[in-house]
């Protein structure tokens, strides 16, 4: 039995555990507000509102009920459009109304609910915060200038948030509708189940790759909920590693104040990757087994020379995370074993990181051809270096050459003009809709050099050497 609160109702409910939320909402539940749209996580007409219950306080997300497994919701408040509504509109209605925000109406729901993820947020609301957290979702209507506006005023009417208890101020300020505050309690009385590993039923993270690929199979199908363990969503240090629990999302890893201590520019780089709801969601494990070539947290890892650690509730195994893919879509991972977590070494004083992605459109696509580097420079010389490619080869690929060839080398453009002669010859892209096999190439060879002028702009960018 799957319970959770919807809205301000708890709702038990014995259906199969793959069925889309989504549908759950707009058939079962008769709740039109949440749109059909794409069902692939793009166009964000079906976004809605995931509280957690954390540390006694609830805490929201925006995600994409298209792509959630039903099971997923177990023990979570979903809010959807008419779970905001009061006599009055809020602030954000409002704005939307006030700056004709909206022309046919599809998707404004969903913008709705992802700017109303913003202001119940712990962080301080600006235009820009709340124009980034509709990164997930499209209008065909209005040329966005209106929806701008919008996230203008809605900005400046949530300037005195309280950081501390945004939900509660909300609330107070009639902004939320009352029964919020009794969501806490709510979710406490509701009984969480011992998950427990069945090699049987495949495991479900966030959903944003399989639901897409299998959505009718997934549908009528039982699942592991790994999702919801506690364990898997930990990011920890021990023993000088730095580890990750297979549940953590995109966010998760992005919004880490220790995962940030450690990469500075990890929030921006990882805006890169998809939307603000499916990185709500996506989990490292889901994007690792998906073991897609252009996998964006795969990518990124693969320079950390990081491992993955495997478990097959025996005994546990660990592999270095570049030997993991076999092939188009295959792995090294063995009949019963599931991934618990992946790990690399804590970086050391110096470690500089840079990911890079190519697609047709900056934001909220899938790449052409991206990359990650991680590399120590001291008075010159590349004392260490790691690179990996997405979009060039059958598999998330590990650049061993070319990684091995800058270690220890002078850093000039001469030396990394060689590198990418090296980089060539590992690589095999394909031509497909994402680019030809000439663009993919040339398009590697200027993210290389765009990786050494980000890290090392006066040293090796002067006089153009790098074109």
């Amino acid at each position: 039995m799957i319970t959770f609160v919807l809205n301000n109702q708890i709702v038990h409910t014995d259906k199969a555990e793959g069925t889309a939320l989504l549908d759950f909402i707009r058939d079962d539940s008769s709740l039109p507000g949440t749109k059909i749209g794409c069902r692939e996580g793009d166009c964000g007409a079906c976004t809605v509102l995931e509280g957690t219950l954390k540390d006694g306080r609830v805490l929201y997300k925006s995600i994409v009920s298209c792509l959630t497994p039903l099971g997923n919701a177990h023990g979570k408040h979903i809010v959807t459009l008419e779970g905001i509504n009061m006599n009055d509109l809020s602030p954000v209605q409002k704005a939307m109304v006030d700056n004709a925000a909206t022309q046919c109406g599809f998707c404004t729901p969903g913008f709705i609910m992802s700017f109303t993820a913003h202001a119940m947020s712990h962080q301080k609301v600006n235009t820009k915060g709340a124009i980034d957290a509709v990164s997930g979702n499209i209008c065909r209507c209005t040329g966005y200038k209106s929806i701008e506006r919008a996230a203008q005023a809605i900005a400046e009417a949530m300037q005195n948030k309280d950081l501390k208890e945004p939900v509660k101020w909300l609330v107070e300020k009639h902004y939320l509708p009352d029964y919020f505050l009794k969501i806490p309690k709510m979710l406490r009385e509701i009984e969480s189940p011992e998950i427990e590993f069945d090699e049987n039923h495949k495991i479900m993270g966030g959903g944003t790759d399989l639901l897409v690929q299998q959505h009718d199979k997934i549908a009528e199908s039982p699942i592991n909920r790994f999702y919801l363990k506690d364990d898997l969503k930990q990011i920890t240090v021990a023993n000088n590693r730095v580890i990750i629990g297979a549940a953590c999302t995109a966010n998760d890893i992005a919004l880490s104040e220790l995962m940030q201590d450690f990469f500075p520019k990890i929030k921006e780089q990882f805006k890169l990757i998809s939307s603000e709801p499916i990185r709500n969601t996506a989990t490292v494990a889901g994007n690792i087994m998906n073991a897609s070539p252009i996998g964006d947290l795969s990518i990124f890892f693969l320079a950390l020379n990081a491992s993955v650690i495997l478990n097959n509730k025996k005994q546990q195994r660990e592999m270095p995370l570049k030997d993991f893919f076999l092939d188009y879509k295959k792995t090294a991972i063995e009949q019963g074993e599931f991934i618990e977590a992946i790990a690399f070494q804590k970086p050391e004083k110096g470690v500089l990181v840079n990911y890079e992605k190519v697609s047709k459109r900056t934001h909220l696509d899938i790449a052409s051809v991206t990359s990650a580097i991680k590399i120590i420079v001291e008075k010159g010389i590349i004392e260490a270096c790691s690179i990996s490619a997405g979009g060039v080869k059958a598999i998330p690929l590990f650049l061993n050459k070319t990684s091995e060839f800058l270690t220890g080398k002078n850093l000039t453009p001469e030396v990394i003009q060689k590198a990418n002669e090296i980089m060539q010859t590992e690589i095999a892209p394909i031509s497909d809709v994402r680019g030809t096999t000439e663009y993919k190439r040339l398009l590697l060879k200027q993210i290389l050099f765009a990786h050494f002028m980000e890290l090392f702009p006066g040293h090796v960018a002067k006089d153009g050497l790098l074109r």
